[in-house]
């Protein structure tokens, strides 16, 4: 009998599985390995050793988790974690998560649209310069292995910023959260923070010149990219 067999180590993931399984499973191992809150996981390449699978499914199952709360992913230092719901918690908080995500994609595409084009008619210098600076935050962090979520915020925060609408910015506190989560998620997705760095881009050219057809056009076009996660698949499917 081998030491899996016992029920020592991780089980692997022996055929094609959903992501939800491999995010049991690594609630499993996290259990068996005794792992406290403040502890590090094992590298993804370990991970997706020990569990038989791809490191991009090992990966979508890492950003459910940490869209979740569960993991904390830091740039440099790996997959820390935060708590340990169990299997039955877990899966119905990836439910609810998935139920809502349509609607937040809803809402985005009603709020931040205009939120560009309330910013194009009425952006201030400051509020350009602020626009430019959450740009080259995102670069930055791209560049340096990162996934420019610290940048993509802080640029989406200048919009709202820029539009001088108290109702409107009440409003985006309000999803602010549930934004937080897509945004971790979209960002997770390969490839993803350099085609949104360049959707910022477009989005802050349309408002530089005063344009609103144009940057709630590129707003659009952004949250229309960037709302193409698996949970949402899963969703709408």
């Amino acid at each position: 009998m081998t030491e899996q067999d016992r029920g020592h180590g991780p089980r692997r993931v022996t055929r094609a599985r959903l992501y939800e399984q491999l995010m049991e499973r690594i609630l499993e191992f996290i259990d068996e390995e005794g792992l406290a809150p403040g502890d590090r996981l094992p590298s993804e390449r370990d991970l997706a050793e020990q569990f038989g699978v791809s490191r991009a499914t090992l990966a979508q199952a890492l950003v459910a988790l940490e869209v979740l709360g569960v993991i904390d992913v830091r740039h440099g230092t790996g997959a820390v974690l935060v708590y340990r719901p169990n299997a039955t918690t877990l899966l119905r908080q990836l439910n609810d998560h998935r139920s809502l995500l349509p609607e937040i994609v809803e809402a985005r595409s009603t709020v931040e649209v205009k939120l560009a084009a309330l910013a194009a008619e009425r952006r201030t210098e400051q509020d350009l310069a602020a626009i430019d600076a959450a740009i080259e935050v995102m670069a930055g962090e791209i560049e340096q292995g990162g996934r420019g979520v610290g940048g993509d915020e802080r640029f989406h925060g200048a919009i709202t910023q820029a539009a001088h609408s108290g109702v409107l910015a009440q409003m985006m506190d309000f999803l602010s959260e549930r934004i937080r989560e897509t945004r971790i998620e979209s960002l997770g997705q390969p490839g993803r923070p350099e085609v949104s760095l360049e959707a910022h881009r477009a989005i802050a050219e349309g408002i530089r010149r005063g344009d609103p057809d144009e940057a709630a056009q590129a707003m659009q076009r952004h949250i229309d990219v960037v709302s193409d996660v698996p949970l949402l698949r899963d969703a709408a499917g």
